[in-house]
This record gives structure tokens, C-alpha cells and sequence, in this order.
């Protein structure tokens, strides 16, 4: 999959600016942003739901303006509203997904059988609705409808947003299963930094609709630093003060609320000077540790806002980013 130069205009707005992206066959590639950051806006084009603006992009060796059709039936896609009807069963569901790809009835209840297992679904009741389905089992499902037609692409737009931790992991085991063992190319869009860091052979860091950093997960947790000690004080002011205090000791360093993040070679060698600067200058200091760099400090230095707490540009409807002002009423244009 490639994308070159790849935008996208609502009205006045640039949601997606001069995107370039390159995934290799058989890869996790994860995608990263906060919310409103483009992350969807992307998918969307990718997945031919959205024309671009300018650029072009190529998805299993097919160009997503001029043909739409081809590059719909090599991808799975999962998107972030789980749209399932509520009235129907798993089987039901699957069968009507497969018939509608062109397999034959037999065929289709085997493919409905053989995902069932797949998702792990396969003995929960057969006459249960989905209706009745938890979060978890619902984004199984989505899953399963998704790979009903055996792709080479499967996009998964913030497959465990809102899931408990417990089937979170169960749908991460079940991403990497797939491409492990049946070398599906997966597209993964997330706002969880440990999502992207167990799943992902790459990623690209997107920000206010351009991409601001691209490298395996190791490869730009090295860009912050070897440590990170983390400072924290009573309030936010507290912190802006602290962290003029330590220009000098700590040229690399991050304010976030009422923390003071510095990037050190060596923490240890650093800790004593940090803390008898903010003790002279009588700061209260509140906490002190040390740590290695997480894909969050690599998110807060290149954008200066924590990935899974960030969330502006949004228009309310998940499609993460704001309405053209321009507009009277406020709204996107189609």
C-alpha cells in the first residue's frame, strides 16, 4: 500500500495535508493521532469511502480513485462504529456478508462456521441476537464480517475503543494471530500508544492531518532518549516554573500539566542536580521517577500533547475534525 502527496479538503479545512505512506505486504503497520488528527479521514480514502482532494494512493496494487470496485473487494474493513443489526444472529450476519461477496449458500455457512471459530464465537448460543453480544463480542464480529472474503488488506480504525482491558488483549492476540498465520497486511488506527507498541512492525505518528514521524516502534522511542525522569509538582505553574530552572541541566524537557518530563542520556547521573535546583528555588516536588521512553513521550515531544488524552478538531460525529467555520450552520460538507 502507498500513498503520495495525500489530501483532503472539507470546504475551507485541510483535514489530511500531503500524506505519504508506504506499508509492506504482510506487515502491522499502526497508525497513530490523537483524536481529530486525521487518523480516520485517511482510512476513509484508503478504503474508498472518501474521494480524495489531491494526491493518489494505491491499496493492493490498485489506484482508490479509478478503481474503487477492485480495491473494495481485495480489503476487510472494520471501522469504528461497529454498525451490526442488532435483530440478526452471528450466522445470519456472516452468511448474508458472504453471500453478498458471491459465495453460494453452502459456501457461505461453511465460511460462517470457519469464522466463527476464527473470532472465537463458535459456542456462544446459535439463536442469540447480537443485540444481546457485550462490547467485546461485537467487535469480534465486526472482525469476522470483515475477513469473510479473505483479504489482502484489513483496516481496523480504533478496533478496541471503548472495551475493557480484558477483551482488549483479546482482540490484539487475534490481529496478530491473523497476520501471522494467514499474512493479512493490517492497517491499524489507534489512539492507544500500547495497542500500536505490541502490534505494530511499524508506525506513522499523524498530527493535525500531516504525518509528523515514521519509524518502527523501537526506532523512535530512541529519537526521545535513553531515560525519561518525570517531575511532578503541585500544579501546572509550579511546573512552567520548574522547567525554566532547569534549562541549562535539562536542554530536553516537556511540560504536560503538572509535570516536567526531561530526556537524559544517563538519569542517574541527573536526578541530584534536578533536585537540588527545584528544592533551592523552593518548589515542592510531589513525585520523582525514572523510566524508559514510551511511544507517549515520543507523541508529547513531537506534538507537546499526550496521544490517548488529546482530542480537538473533532465534528462530533468520530470522523475527527471540525466543522468548516466558514459554514454557517457549522456543519461538514459532504
Amino acid at each position: 500500500m502507498t500513498a503520495t502527496a495525500l489530501r483532503r479538503d472539507f470546504g475551507s479545512l485541510r483535514a489530511v495535508d500531503d500524506v505519504d505512506l508506504r506499508v509492506e505486504g504482510g506487515a502491522v503497520f499502526g497508525f497513530l493521532g490523537p483524536n481529530g488528527a486525521g487518523k480516520s479521514t485517511v482510512v476513509k480514502m484508503l478504503t474508498t469511502i472518501l474521494q480524495p482532494t489531491a494526491g493518489q494512493a494505491l491499496v493492493a496494487g490498485y489506484d482508490v480513485r479509478h478503481q474503487g470496485h477492485e480495491v473494495r473487494s481485495a480489503i476487510g474493513v472494520a471501522l469504528q462504529e461497529v454498525g451490526l443489526d442488532t435483530l440478526m444472529t452471528a450466522r445470519e450476519l456472516l452468511v448474508l456478508q458472504a453471500r453478498l461477496f458471491g459465495a453460494s449458500g453452502a459456501e457461505a455457512h461453511r465460511i460462517a462456521e470457519r469464522l466463527l471459530v476464527t473470532v472465537d464465537l463458535a459456542d456462544v448460543e446459535a439463536k442469540k441476537r447480537v443485540g444481546e453480544y457485550s462490547g467485546g463480542m461485537k467487535r469480534r464480529l465486526d472482525l469476522a464480517l470483515a475477513l469473510v472474503h479473505d483479504p489482502l488488506v484489513l483496516f481496523l480504525d480504533e478496533p478496541t475503543t471503548g472495551l475493557d482491558p480484558v477483551s482488549r488483549v483479546a482482540i490484539w492476540e487475534e490481529v496478530r494471530r491473523l497476520n501471522r498465520e494467514r499474512g493479512i497486511t493490517v492497517f491499524l488506527t489507534t489512539q492507544y500508544l500500547e495497542e500500536a507498541d505490541r502490534l505494530a512492525d511499524r508506525l506513522a505518528i499523524i498530527d493535525r492531518g500531516r504525518i509528523v514521524a515514521e519509524g518502527t516502534p523501537r526506532e523512535l522511542k530512541r529519537r526521545v532518549g535513553d531515560e525519561v525522569v518525570e517531575l511532578q509538582f503541585g500544579d501546572a505553574s509550579a511546573a512552567e516554573r520548574a522547567a525554566g530552572l532547569l534549562a541549562d541541566l535539562a536542554p530536553q524537557r516537556q511540560v504536560s500539566g503538572d509535570e516536567v518530563r526531561v530526556y537524559a542520556a544517563v538519569a542517574a547521573e541527573l536526578v541530584p542536580a534536578l533536585v537540588r535546583r527545584v528544592d533551592d528555588a523552593g518548589l515542592a516536588l510531589r513525585g520523582l521517577t525514572v523510566a524508559q521512553p514510551t511511544l507517549d513521550d515520543v507523541f508529547l515531544r513531537l506534538t507537546g500533547r499526550h496521544a490517548e488524552t488529546a482530542g480537538d478538531r473533532t465534528d462530533g460525529n468520530g470522523d475527527g475534525i471540525e466543522a468548516d467555520p466558514a459554514r454557517a450552520d457549522g456543519g461538514l460538507q459532504p
